[in-house]
């Protein structure tokens, strides 16, 4: 059995194919019922997600962030108002997932994305 941390990539993996291709259904096949829960809520809820992702954006769009960047924000975003996962471990694992996909080493990734998800956190907590 896989851990959370790879469902989670597997999850990031599986929103951006469906970015990529501009197909926003639920892939019949998925491993496990966390990555078909999470997955599908995602989708139920993409519109809402990603008005809480924008609402935290300075100067950028959702469109300019990279697929796997808007992949790694739609789940974190998704946990953080939608399941009782601490708030500090799904930032933990999104800048975890950030450092395995998106970051070159200078660490701009993780800190756009742990400020991104941050403010979401400080939003939702109003």
């Amino acid at each position: 059995m896989k851990s959370r941390r790879e469902q989670r990539a597997a999850i990031i993996e599986i929103l951006y194919t469906i970015d990529l291709l501009d197909h926003w259904e639920l892939p019949e096949s998925l491993e496990t019922d966390f990555i078909r829960d999470m997955v599908s809520g995602i989708l139920k809820n993409r519109d809402k997600i990603d008005a809480l992702i924008v609402a935290q954006l300075e100067r950028w769009s959702l469109k300019r962030l990279s697929y796997v960047d808007r992949a790694i924000l739609r789940l974190a975003t998704y946990e953080l108002y939608d399941t009782e996962t601490p708030h500090e471990i799904i930032i933990n694992e999104a800048l975890v997932q950030t450092r395995a996909f998106t970051d070159e080493g200078d660490n701009k990734a993780v800190s756009f994305n742990n400020s991104v998800l941050d403010k979401i956190r400080k939003s939702l907590n109003k």
